[in-house]
């Protein structure tokens, strides 16, 4: 049983932990049923979704970097209709908030994905903006703040669920962007998204990947992630969820200090496939070691004085 002392309130939907299972890298969560007990993950953030099924990328998908991963899937996946007929209801036998990432070409494709995905089982919609390994859409709307803006504006008026805007790092201006979303009314942040980069091989002399660029995940990214949480932490008003190589304890902690109420795991699913259930065995040693004090009484810390964020509140509240 998780203790309550890591539970957390994200825009109205309460997580038993911090911790979140992020989009892409744990695929719609039945997938770890035998290897972690879903219901003590603080929510599953399913694999992006989109309006009708995607084949993905072609060619190599994905290539380890020194402490990372790229990856050019392509956002891969069946649609919002077989998710909500065959997959959601497996999802739903588990005590776990689902958030369904999602993503499209237009503003329009956003908006009807969004009024699709409008039903019971679904606690939250996560806009991807920022996916930089697809070749329409997703890096347009997530580096320009007016086109977020829009993106957010036409899924809130389609949906009765908390908006959480999962921004893109391949921006000059992290906060004009997480500005721009706030006001346009997203109801939650997720940050960051992956970084851009590629790999050639010397031997061929050509790209490793088939979408010659790809999204940089892992430990390698972390530094910028905690740096622009820090960042937007100071400048916007709605909770944070932080992501960009989370693999232990401390980096949890870390990303929270830094302004962050949640965090979601993501490439660490990959390689440590129990990395979940280790993450929360491990905080909520720190918990009792810290004499059962709540976890959330550390976020912002690490933010100036008179900075730090306000996790407990959702956004109408303040």
């Amino acid at each position: 049983m998780v203790a309550s002392s890591l539970a957390v309130d994200i825009a109205g939907i309460h997580l038993k932990t911090p911790l979140i299972a992020a989009s892409g890298t744990f695929g719609f969560g039945t997938e770890f049923a035998e290897l972690i007990d879903l219901n003590q993950v603080g929510a599953l953030c399913v694999k992006g979704l989109s309006l009708t099924p995607c084949a993905g990328n072609e060619g190599q998908r994905v290539a380890p970097t020194p402490s990372g991963l790229l990856n050019a899937i392509g956002l891969e996946n069946p649609g919002c209709n077989y998710f909500l007929e065959h997959i959601l209801p497996k999802i739903r036998a588990y005590d776990v908030p689902v958030i369904a990432n999602i993503y499209g070409h237009s503003v329009e494709e956003y908006a009807a994905v969004a009024q699709t995905l409008d039903v019971a089982g679904v606690h939250a919609l996560e806009i991807n903006i920022s996916c930089p390994n697809v070749k329409q859409g997703g890096l347009a709307f997530g580096t320009d703040p007016r086109m977020a803006a829009s993106v957010v504006q036409a899924v809130k008026k389609n949906t009765h669920k908390p908006v959480i805007t999962k921004l893109s790092p391949n921006v000059t201006d992290i906060v004009a962007l997480a500005r721009a979303v706030e006001e346009a009314g997203s109801d939650a942040l997720s940050l960051i998204n992956t970084l851009l980069g590629m790999k050639i091989d010397v031997h061929t002399r050509k790209p490793v990947l088939g979408n010659i660029v790809g999204g940089l995940s892992g430990p390698a990214i972390r530094p910028v992630a905690v740096r622009m949480v820090y960042q937007v932490a100071q400048q916007v008003s709605i909770p944070i969820i932080g992501m960009g190589g989370i693999a232990t304890a401390e980096d949890v902690l870390e990303f929270m200090l830094a302004g962050a109420s949640a965090v979601a795991v993501g490439t660490a699913n990959l390689y440590q496939p129990d990395t979940l259930r280790t993450l929360t065995q491990a905080l909520q040693t720190y918990c009792l070691r810290e004499k059962n004090f709540h976890l959330q009484e550390i976020v912002g810390q690490a933010l100036p004085q008179g900075k730090q964020s306000m996790p407990y509140f959702h956004k109408e509240q303040l």
